[in-house]
């Protein structure tokens, strides 16, 4: 039987036992059928997967013992810090997922004069939520067991100047990503569907940011973050 990997967001060690939270138990036992004496894997976020076996299941809980653990080593040396702007529907989820299979370690949501997507309190703190869950779903699917950072929303103007590289994606820029600045810590912004405005790219400039050109055609805001991340892993991190 395959070993799956699951989130718990609980203080986990070895050789102790301890019962998974009840969405956990229940993906566990009910859904995937495991029984008493199955292997599986866990992780907490702090770095380690914790090996363990199924002790006891009973109606709505499952209790597991964790016998040994393991730094996967699979964090990239490069540390990106994704800004991206908000983009509509599902486009978010699909740009988190991919950016946390390439190895970013931080992502703050941007919303920019173009940006389309208006978050009110109420529905930011769903998206928020609808997010991180995606985060640690790509890390349960990934084998990351070191949860990227997620900030709340800012506008670009609120962006701080910083001593850590930083880039966003500029179509009229004579600049490429090969000739990047050598650093292993970088901050790279996307823009959004409508591209980054005049008064968009004065305040990223304000705040230190340079514009890099991702060849001769215009890449969606879902494509292009992930093609950046791609070869900045390439030239500086683990790919």
């Amino acid at each position: 039987m395959r070993t799956h990997r699951f989130y718990t967001n609980i203080p986990l060690s070895e050789n102790i036992s301890v019962e998974l939270p009840s969405e956990v138990a229940h993906h566990c036992a009910q859904v995937l059928r495991y029984k008493v004496g199955d292997n599986l894997s866990v992780f907490n976020g702090d770095g380690f997967d914790y090996f363990s076996e199924i002790e006891s299941i009973a109606k709505k809980s499952c209790t597991i013992k964790i016998f040994s653990k393991e730094n996967p080593n699979n964090e990239s040396n490069l540390a990106i810090h994704l800004f991206q702007a908000i983009a509509r529907g599902d486009k978010m989820d699909f740009i988190f997922q991919k950016a946390v299979e390439l190895g970013v370690t931080e992502i703050t949501p941007i919303l920019t004069e173009r940006c389309n997507v208006k978050l009110d309190k109420k529905r930011l703190d769903k998206k928020m939520q609808h997010w991180n869950k995606t985060l640690v779903s790509a890390c349960e699917q990934s084998g990351r067991a070191i949860i990227p950072k997620l900030y709340l929303p800012i506008g670009v103007n609120e962006l701080q100047t910083s001593e850590v590289d930083s880039l966003y994606l500029e179509p009229t820029s004579n600049k490429k990503l090969i000739n990047s600045p050598s650093s292993l810590s970088i901050r790279l912004l996307i823009g959004p569907e409508g591209g980054l405005s005049e008064k968009d790219i004065k305040q990223l400039k304000l705040k230190g940011f340079i514009g890099i050109k991702m060849g001769p055609r215009i890449l969606r805001t879902e494509t292009a973050g992930l093609v950046a991340i791609s070869i900045l892993q390439n030239l500086k991190g683990d790919l």
